[in-house]
């Protein structure tokens, strides 16, 4: 009997992990998968509805299937008359909310949370943050929503920067703020690792960092009306912890954030190719903050001789205490790569 139910779980937890990607075959895939019939395969999704874990729309063969939200709240704070402090929110509001969670996910979530919100109150120069929470069986995303000056473009503003395409750039290095008297500039960096999917929005930009492919992207959109949006999301049964994302990007007994991972590709704009010393320096930003710089080339087809030989021969040479290290490079990149670190390419084309 122990054995029955417990093959009865599995095949419940499978459908719930797989009704995203099959919300209209689910019952064929998880037959195949469990070699059992398309009938007993429906008694699961049954139950699953009748447990609100899932809703269902249409007959028979028309059949689709959603996570059900089993969780859905939001609230309203205003920024201009009251003194809102994170932790507060957290204990009275959002941690109820979330109800009895694995002690890892719910450290996850205070931190994410903690820092967004603080974001929303003490850089955002709006009125108001909006939360928006939402559970389901399988995980849970939580948005936070501000009505005031734009995250990339305060960071544009603040740091002089071309654009907010660039702002984006410098954010995903860390070690990125606008008051560094009050702030280390570490909250969205590590926040953005942590979750499965973390989303912003803001202006015309948006970023997105997905945990399972660990790369950064950015996309053009619409005009956001104002503010910035935050979307986190993260599985309610993962084992991740924060501790050990911050141990990825520590080292030493003083536990400090020492190493990054900068995604080449955010240096292009749309179509253009990476090939200039003005590129390259940007891409090379704030990098001497730390001592290992690993620069993550997936996507990039191939780059030019002076944005290589700026960054793997001029900046190397400048700053010996850095540890470059190229990753996700094709072939055209590494020979582009070494050509500079030997120290054979032409001083030519300074852009």
């Amino acid at each position: 009997m122990v054995r029955v139910r417990a093959r009865g779980e599995a095949i419940r937890r499978f459908i719930l992990e797989k009704i995203k990607e099959h919300p209209s075959d689910i019952g064929k895939i998880a037959s195949d998968r469990f070699d059992i019939t398309r009938q007993a395969i429906n008694k699961h999704l049954q139950r699953l509805v009748d447990e609100k874990a899932l809703t269902v729309q249409g007959q028979t063969r028309s059949r689709v299937y959603k996570l059900a939200a089993m969780i859905e709240w939001q609230n309203t704070y205003n920024l201009s008359t009251a003194r809102l402090e994170e932790d507060v929110i957290w204990r009275n509001d959002i941690g109820p909310v979330l109800g009895p969670q694995l002690e890892n996910v719910l450290s996850i979530w205070n931190y994410g949370f903690s820092e967004m919100f603080n974001n929303a109150i003490e850089h955002s120069g709006g009125s108001e943050i909006y939360v928006h929470i939402a559970r389901t069986a399988i995980d849970t995303e939580i948005a936070l929503m501000d009505n005031g000056v734009g995250i990339f473009k305060k960071i544009q503003m603040a740091m002089e920067l071309l654009d907010e395409r660039h702002a984006v750039l410098e954010l995903s290095k860390g070690k990125l703020t606008t008051d560094p008297v009050h702030h280390t500039g570490e909250g969205i960096f590590f926040a953005s690792r942590m979750f499965d999917k973390f989303d912003i929005l803001s202006g015309g930009v948006f970023f997105t960092h997905e945990f399972e492919t660990g790369e950064d992207w950015i996309l053009e959109r619409t005009k956001f009306q104002s503010g910035t949006a935050v979307w986190m999301k993260l599985n309610n049964h993962t084992s991740r912890t924060a501790k050990k994302i911050f141990d990825q990007y520590a080292s030493g007994d003083d536990y400090r954030f020492d190493k990054t991972v900068v995604p080449v590709k955010l240096a292009q704009y749309g179509n253009e190719q990476l090939i200039s010393r003005s590129q390259a320096k940007r891409l090379l930003a704030r990098v001497e903050l730390f001592k290992t710089v690993i620069l993550n080339f997936s996507e990039v087809v191939s780059i030019g001789q002076a944005f290589a030989d700026e960054i793997f021969r001029v900046f190397a040479t400048k700053h010996p205490e850095v540890q470059l290290i190229p990753t996700e490079t094709n072939s055209e990149v590494k020979r582009m790569i070494a050509r500079a670190k030997s120290g054979e390419a032409k001083e030519t084309g300074k852009k």
